[in-house]
């Protein structure tokens, strides 16, 4: 029997620049920890390798620190690692992995598959890698696996990178294809697919394993690994699930109407911690008391998640009786309010909107400190 962590796109070096500094830094590393997390499965599961199906790093300028730190990360593991390149790093003539080679700094249980080349794989299995020696490529690299001669007895386990045909919508032409049905019409026991960065199903002997931390809002069942299991050449594989990641990503839009809707959406913000990362977009309408709740959730909610971006661009304001006599916006400035809040029907409703959280706050202010000024005079 042979044991196989089946994993991918790990997208090492990717820089989320639509977070805050430290919450990109923070994500940033996760992609590092989990290699070691998958190192310590390995280990601890005796795996027979390590199979890493393309996009190991998300560009080809990431820092040479950078790719010293994943090999590093990897050390956990003494078994092979065998590692494909993708469409992110494909094995140009130049590339991120001709710089890991100049730099000596991958070990020797870590195959870099550069060539279409079969590998025996601790005398167990025979690996048929289709690595990307380009970014795109119209033409199916894993064609060759059908003719690659392999000793019968050993399993025959195919890595690939790109998009099995017939699964995305018919009017896409995607790049990098790959035939449907080619681990039976090329006789493999496995096929370890990579580019899919959510964990999906092929047929009875083919996978995307997804990358193993979740690196985008996608509803997509990413952040996992596979544990792959085989008895013998020709017996089908055992495929379980593994969870691996640490952030769970999720996109909440929200349409606002009534001050349920407010209360509703203030205890889900309530909820998250510090493993959420988070899009939180809302669109409707609420008033300057609503407003002023969900704000104090949202900031709340910031400091304990690990990132949350809240959009509230669509979100209309529109201040009741009740908020202008608290805001004692009478005379001119209940007119200029009034007429703010008609303006975010119009062609610059989001700048209105600012105006009108701006001056909500100004008045706010005033009203607070002369409160406080007539108390300390009474006193």
């Amino acid at each position: 029997m042979i044991s196989l962590l089946h994993t991918a796109d790990w997208q090492i070096g990717r820089i989320f620049s639509q977070f805050d500094e430290d919450d990109a830094a923070a994500l940033f590393e996760a992609r590092f920890k989990v290699i070691e997390r998958l190192a310590a499965i390995a280990h601890e599961r005796r795996a027979d390798a390590v199979l890493v199906a393309g996009d190991v790093f998300d560009t080809q300028t990431v820092s040479d620190k950078t790719i010293r730190r994943m090999f590093i990360a990897m050390q956990g593991f003494s078994g092979p690692w065998l590692l494909l390149p993708g469409n992110h790093d494909a094995a140009l003539s130049e590339s991120v992995w001709s710089r890991a080679q100049r730099l000596g700094v991958i070990p020797s249980n870590v195959v870099c598959c550069l060539t279409p080349t079969p590998h025996t794989v601790a005398g167990k299995f025979t690996l048929l890698p289709a690595p990307l020696t380009q970014r795109h490529t119209h033409q199916d690299l894993t064609h060759w696996f059908a003719q690659a001669a392999s000793p019968a007895e050993l399993p025959r386990i195919g890595l690939a990178h790109g998009c099995v045909q017939g699964i995305l919508a018919d009017n896409i032409d995607s790049t990098n294809p790959i035939a449907a049905g080619r681990a039976a019409q090329a006789g493999l026991d496995y096929l370890a697919l990579g580019d899919w960065h959510g964990t999906r199903q092929i047929d009875e002997r083919t996978w995307y394993a997804g990358t193993p931390e979740t690196d985008r809002f996608r509803d997509n069942d990413s952040g996992q690994a596979l544990w792959v299991t085989l008895t013998e050449a020709g017996a089908l594989p055992q495929v379980d699930v593994l969870r691996t990641g640490s952030y769970l990503w999720q996109q909440t839009p929200r349409t606002l109407a009534v001050p349920s809707d407010i209360d509703e959406l203030v205890a889900e913000l309530q909820a998250i911690d510090s493993h959420d990362v988070r899009e939180l977009r809302t669109a409707g309408t609420c008033d300057l008391s609503g407003h002023r709740q969900l704000d104090a959730a949202v900031k709340d909610a910031q400091a304990r998640a690990r990132a949350l971006i809240w959009d509230s661009s669509a979100l209309r304001l529109e201040p009741t009786e009740a908020d202008l006599r608290a805001l004692h916006a009478d005379g001119f400035v209940g007119e200029a309010l009034q007429g703010l809040r008609t303006q975010q029907h119009g062609d610059d409703a989001e700048l209105a909107r600012e105006a009108l959280l701006i001056l909500a706050r100004v008045l706010d202010a005033h009203s607070s400190t002369s409160t406080a000024t007539t108390t300390g005079a009474r006193s």
